[in-house]
């Protein structure tokens, strides 16, 4: 054996190019997540522990807090209010995913459509048809008997139409996933049907219900656009974070109640993935998928339940839309084009609505990119290790935080005047970034199920035939994961069109996006061309869904034929 064969002792065994490529990305993953999440998020927490002056506080700043009874009274106020949604918004998702799922009741693909709609506007526009046909001068504002939709009424209201295609696709899912032949083994035991819904249904459902209520109290917890247009003089948690820091210029309180906001939203997130793990280990492989046979007694009351729901969410954008044609609300009520003139509200006019169409656009095509690499590399990589276990917790830990609190915490960051990428604080690069963290987990955890899909005999292959690791993910992983990575892109895109929260404090006078002009001319008193607004977003994420699903099934076809 010649002496340069052997081998030296104590010596690294040299990496593979696919072993380098797989750790070079993961240190880019973990670059990534913690320059734009974790760094902000650690500057948010030492300011609440500041004084005004920089110097240490201690726990003096959350004090004051506990001593100022109106900020306590508006996080009473958004736990109450948010649990009492829970409430009304996860019995009524139950109906309407157990009609879509479990009856023979026709036309469910148009159902589920309609179900989508609050997920395609932004959440002002509900809290804007409430106040068309229930404010001071609204339709119907006899109905409430002398009570005012604006404050509790109107935000448990709004929120039930905001939140209610998240709790129903969560509750279609769980209710999807039934085993038929628990069904076959109670119905040969003679079981009432009662009986079965309450010993079979509702037990195989409960992991789904605890989630569903976990993810409507959060989105109320964290939701800034309803309360801030119908709320009225009612404080919550996410307003008084915009005052504290907008209008009070406090910051270090501004942190203190965006950490007292992080704390629920953490905890329900907790629960949300105890759930999401119960129900996971509840799945067998050998589960028979249930088919519902027709019965009228059970079909007939979902499909009048559906069709009411199914109206309400059809009305609602109906009032809307109506809204935005009326001259002048509410003594002039032709109707007009003139609302969608948006120069004659907002110095921006129509700039704000091309601004988030860009600024939705990169964070969807920058994201969709970042979040599938990233997912790929946490799921084909190395699995042992501090460090890949750090990047997959911190992939899942925006799903907690509130827009509000991260767009603070970026404020915060960028603006410290030792922080090199100040630079983007003002510009649409910031609002990008906050909308792709903000908004990643969804799309990793989509991109990681698609992945996962996938047998990792394609890479062994590829390795065996010394194809290098990024070939395989270019020609063989990316187009078959193409419907997910369509999925995630336009997921991305309508968030980053509808959101609020996550970049109320980081636009600049050149950069406002037009959801946050819906708030300004709300403010201004100009309802219907706010509601011109809203309802031009919600055209433009109708067009982009209507265009995935278009688009999709050409995908489908082209690059799937193959699972058949």
């Amino acid at each position: 054996m010649s002496e340069a064969a052997l081998p030296v002792v104590g010596s690294r065994p040299r990496l593979s190019a696919d072993q380098v490529a797989m750790r070079a990305g993961l240190w880019l993953a973990v670059a990534f997540l913690a320059l734009f999440l974790v760094l902000p998020l650690g500057t948010l927490l030492m300011r609440a522990f500041e004084t005004p002056q920089g110097g240490f506080a201690g726990v003096a700043n959350f004090r004051d807090y506990a001593s100022t009874p109106a900020l306590l009274a508006a996080a009473w106020n958004s736990l109450w209010t948010a649990a009492l949604t829970a409430v009304v918004v996860v019995p009524l998702a139950f109906l309407y995913a157990y009609g879509l799922t479990r009856s023979c009741m026709p036309a469910k693909a148009a159902f589920r459509a309609v179900m989508m709609l609050p997920l395609l506007a932004p959440s002002l526009l509900p809290a804007l048809a409430l106040i068309y046909l229930f404010g001071n001068q609204g339709m119907l504002r006899g109905v409430l008997l002398g009570h005012s939709i604006y404050g509790p009424i109107g935000i448990v209201v709004a929120q039930v139409f905001y939140c209610f295609p998240s709790a129903a696709l969560i509750l279609a899912v769980a209710l999807s996933t039934a085993d038929a032949r628990l069904y076959e083994a109670a119905s040969a035991l003679k079981a009432s049907r009662v009986r079965i819904f309450r010993t079979v249904t509702l037990p195989g459902a409960r992991y789904g219900l605890v989630s569903a209520l976990v993810v409507v109290f959060t989105l109320v917890m964290t939701d800034f656009g309803i309360p801030k247009v119908i709320g009225g003089q009612f404080p919550v948690l996410a307003t008084d974070v915009y005052k504290q820091v907008v209008g009070l210029q406090n910051f270090n309180m501004g942190a203190v109640v965006g950490i007292v906001l992080l704390a629920p939203a953490v905890l329900a997130y907790l629960l949300d993935r105890w759930a999401t793990r119960q129900r996971a280990a509840t799945l067998s492989g050998r589960a028979v998928p249930l088919r519902p046979l027709p019965r009228r007694q059970r079909d007939v009351p979902l499909l009048v339940l559906c069709l009411v729901i199914a109206a309400v969410l059809v009305g609602i954008v109906g009032v809307a839309a109506w809204g935005s044609l009326i001259r002048f609300w509410p003594y002039n009520l032709s109707l007009t084009l003139d609302n969608y003139d948006f120069a004659r509200f907002d110095a921006s006019g129509w700039d704000t609505v091309w601004l988030s169409v860009r600024m939705a656009t990169l964070v969807a095509v920058i994201g969709t990119v970042i979040v599938f690499i990233i997912a790929y590399v946490l799921e084909r990589g190395a699995q042992d290790g501090v460090l890949p276990k750090l990047a997959r917790f911190a992939a899942s830990v925006p799903l907690a935080v509130p827009g509000l609190v991260l767009g603070l915490a970026y404020v915060l960051f960028f603006n410290h005047p030792a922080n090199p990428l100040g630079f983007l604080y003002g510009a649409v690069a910031i609002l990008v970034l906050n909308s792709l963290v903000h908004f990643y987990t969804v799309g990793h955890l989509t991109a990681v199920t698609a992945i996962r899909q996938l047998d990792p005999e394609f890479e062994a292959v590829s390795a065996s035939m010394r194809v290098p690791v990024w070939v395989t993910f270019g020609r063989v992983i990316v187009p078959i994961c193409l419907p997910a990575i369509l999925e995630i892109a336009v997921y991305l895109f309508v968030s980053a069109m509808t959101t609020v929260s996550a970049v109320i404090f980081l636009y600049g006078p050149d950069t406002k996006p037009a959801a946050i002009a819906v708030v300004h001319m709300d403010e201004a008193g100009q309802a219907s061309a706010a509601a011109a607004m809203a309802v031009v977003i919600l055209g433009i994420t109708t067009a982009a869904k209507v265009g995935q699903l278009a688009v999709g099934a050409v995908v489908a076809r082209l690059t799937q034929a193959w699972r058949r």
